[in-house]
């Protein structure tokens, strides 16, 4: 006989109700002093940390974890839903209607008579609708969130100006930019121009991998996860050979590296 918790069963543990009555209380004067303490902006710094929790679930393929943290991810909406039902801001059958219109309005090629012939088609659709939402005036990269890690917003922004055609052919043409970038930053004098051309560069970078289907931010996680890996890999040889890595000549260390790499 499964056991129930705080008086729910396992069935009523499964439904959305349950979670949604359980932030309630956590929320209400009987309820928990750190839930009721919280407010839209002090909980930013845990939606943020929990989006990342699930990409690096997702990235290391672990769907039982994925499930937890995607969980976890639910809480951060449902407290801050909560918070503005309170305040008398929206509820969360507003946050659902809202999602629900959206999806229906763009995707006439599921729910009305427009087709799609691939995923390329359905996204143009979606940008187009998307854009018809917005006051002519107001900019096709408006709404691009500002907090964004700077490669994802370049791929952000870029996707949008690429939506209207403002995109190069060719995937060859952008690598043709990358390398007249990199000559420029040879040639910068100052310091200020050694940013500038850097940046451009990682803006070249950041397009070259959206022509590729390239998720600029994960391939560079992933790049990280592999240095790191190596880097204690050799840090742990060391130890285990009672040897100061500080020690070591750049050549040791390179086959120390390379030796590293065949390591799963």
């Amino acid at each position: 006989m499964v056991k129930k918790k705080a008086g729910y069963s396992y069935k009523e543990l499964g439904q959305f109700e349950t979670f949604k009555k359980i932030v309630e209380k956590l929320r209400s004067p009987d309820g928990c002093p750190w839930d009721r303490k919280q407010t839209h902006d002090s909980l930013k710094q845990y939606l943020v940390e929990e989006c990342y929790e699930v990409l690096e679930t997702i990235e290391e393929n672990t769907p039982s974890a994925l499930g937890e943290e995607l969980g976890d991810l639910w809480l951060q909406i449902m407290l801050h839903t909560q918070i503005a039902e309170e305040c008398g801001e929206f509820t969360m059958e507003d946050v659902i209607r809202q999602i629900n219109s959206k999806l229906i309005h763009r995707h006439p090629h599921v729910f009305g008579d427009s087709r799609a012939i691939d995923a390329c088609e359905a996204s143009l659709n979606w940008q187009e609708l998307k854009g018809q939402e917005k006051p002519e005036s107001q900019s096709i990269l408006s709404g691009v969130p500002k907090n964004l890690p700077a490669l994802a917003f370049s791929q952000s922004i870029q996707r949008r100006a690429a939506a209207v055609g403002f995109d190069w052919k060719e995937l060859d043409d952008v690598i043709g930019k990358l390398t007249e970038e990199i000559e420029e930053l040879r040639q910068a004098e100052s310091q200020e121009q050694r940013v500038e051309e850097f940046g451009d560069i990682l803006f070249t970078l950041s397009n070259i991998a959206r022509h590729m289907d390239i998720e600029l931010e994960s391939a560079l996680r992933q790049t990280n996860a592999r240095f790191s890996r190596r880097f204690n890999y050799i840090e742990e040889t060391c130890r285990r050979k009672d040897t100061d890595l500080r020690t070591l000549s750049l050549e040791e260390m390179d086959a120390l590296w390379n030796e590293a790499k065949t390591v799963k």
